[in-house]
């Protein structure tokens, strides 16, 4: 079987007991669109953030660990957490979490970014209940997906049956769930919690308030916070439409008006290009023009005036050479 095991060292804090919760904040949807052009996603399996507090001592360890947490490209497939922590059952690894299945998974690029989390059979352990399951899971999954242009969507579910410190819980959707033993502690279970905002999804299968007095192997107290199956992503900046200039030129058709009906035709009294009895804006008005137009008298009239002036300039040369 796939293990974590980490150690962790004792702190010392005033004599006067002063219990301070490590909780690690839960995973959140936030406002704001990521600076870069690619989504955020990422996932957790497990996340304690727990305080041991000591008998023989006035000393409170905290147990902060997690379990297959990813940031977006990876994915990660261990089933069992261990902890070795400092005066804590004889300095023996604690098994935090154990579980058939426990696999998380995140992945982000400029479309699309998605997180999710799953665990199977898992059972939950916390320093001075090593016998006793916290809390036991059939299944549980949660799953975060942002893509661009499109609202976030955050799913959370835990399915089958859930035990907490050996009873049997019906978890309800309107609240948390609070189980106590007596001579043991309690346990507040918050069931499918999601968020979303216009560019984020986060979403725990399962929260728990943990509130324990095991009064067993030196521990006095185990307060804090556990969270199952935790996913949240954050949406890609959205693509910038983009479009292809055409190898061709914009070209617009004009229309002429006139007396006419459309565009030239015969036998309509107006021709493209010519004067006639329906004056108007005409398609091809830059064409040559054809036909009579205003110059045309001044044209044929100094080519009259040149060819007078040339035929009596022959008379006289001719008439010169007879002499």
């Amino acid at each position: 079987m796939n293990s974590n095991t980490f150690r962790m060292p004792a702190a010392v804090l005033l004599a006067t007991g002063a219990v301070v919760l490590l909780t690690a904040p839960p995973a959140s949807a936030t406002g704001g669109t990521p600076a870069g052009g690619e989504g955020k996603s990422g996932a957790v399996v497990l996340r304690t953030g727990l305080d041991v507090g000591l008998l023989n001592k006035t000393v409170h360890v905290p147990l902060k660990a997690t379990l297959n947490e990813v940031s977006a490209p990876a994915k990660a497939e261990k089933t069992a957490l261990t902890v070795t922590l400092d005066g804590v059952e004889g300095n023996r690894p604690v098994s935090v979490l154990r579980a058939d299945v426990a696999t998380s998974k995140a992945t982000a690029d400029k479309t699309k970014a998605e997180a999710e989390a799953n665990l199977a059979k898992a059972r939950v352990h916390v320093p001075g209940l090593p016998l006793l399951s916290l809390i036991e899971v059939e299944k549980a999954t949660s799953k975060a997906v942002c893509e661009a242009g499109k609202k976030p969507v955050a799913s959370a579910n835990v399915l089958g049956t859930v035990t907490a410190l050996g009873k049997k819980v019906t978890l309800s959707a309107g609240g948390p769930t609070k189980v106590e033993v007596p001579g043991v502690g309690m346990v507040s279970l918050e069931l499918s919690s999601t968020e979303t905002t216009s560019t984020t999804a986060a979403a725990a299968a399962l929260r728990l308030k943990v509130a324990v007095n095991p009064l067993n192997l030196n521990v006095a107290q185990v307060d804090g916070e556990i969270v199952l199956a935790e996913a949240h992503c954050e949406s890609p900046k959205g693509a910038a439409p983009t479009t292809k200039a055409s190898d061709q030129p914009d070209i617009k058709t004009q229309t002429g008006t006139g007396s006419g009906t459309g565009g030239a035709t015969e036998g309509s009294g107006t021709t493209a290009g010519s004067a006639g009895s329906g004056s108007g804006t005409t398609a091809d008005a830059n064409l040559a023009e054809t036909g009579g137009g205003s110059l045309t008298p001044y044209i044929t009239g100094g080519a009259l005036t040149l060819l007078a002036l040339g035929g009596g300039a022959l008379f006289l040369t001719r008439r010169g050479k007879t002499q």
